[in-house]
């Protein structure tokens, strides 16, 4: 990231620390946020759209559920990420929102490199493979596909709402398309 999108991004944080929540810490919200993509990937992967209703916004399991339906199976085993198999994790775009109603959102999109071992092709653009794992003999080979996805998490800090992060956006570029 360049140099101005980190310190704004910086600012945000101290706003929100600030005018928000005392408590708040970017290292913590990360772990989070690892844990639910990690989980999210994976009932993904699984076809369990039932289990995110309350991880997930409405809309985007709507559009999930349209989406998960046509992918084929390899691609739908790529969504998958084990937390150990998460490479990077890095902050994206952070928002503070206040609305008409005087409703205050903060919204964090965080994107994370991860490796799986699903069967795709070679060819599938957006995506690199990063190496060849051997086991024993040179004709076993294990290959791993570096992917990238994008989730935004967002939260509503108007008084008496619930003090829970949901998934706002879900992206697996040339996946879930």
């Amino acid at each position: 990231t360049s140099p101005l999108a980190w310190l704004r991004t910086r600012f945000y944080y101290l706003l929100i620390r600030l005018y928000f929540d005392q408590e708040f810490s970017i290292e913590e919200f990360t772990r989070g946020a690892k844990q639910a993509f990690s989980v999210v990937s994976k009932l993904l992967s699984q076809r369990k759209l039932d289990l995110l209703d309350e991880l997930v916004s409405a809309e985007v399991l709507q559009v999930l559920k349209e989406k998960i339906s046509l992918l084929p199976d390899n691609h739908r085993d790529a969504l998958a990420a084990d937390i150990d198999a998460i490479m990077y994790t890095t902050e994206g775009d952070v928002r503070i929102y206040y609305d008409d109603d005087g409703i205050k959102f903060v919204s964090i999109l965080m994107r994370f490199w991860y490796l799986n071992g699903a069967n795709l092709p070679d060819e599938v653009p957006g995506e690199t493979k990063v190496f060849q794992i051997v086991f024993g003999d040179e004709s076993t080979k294990e290959k791993r596909h570096l992917l990238t996805a994008n989730y935004e998490f967002q939260r509503e800090f108007t008084e008496g709402a619930k003090p829970d992060w949901t998934i706002t956006r879900i992206e697996h570029p040339k996946l879930l398309e």
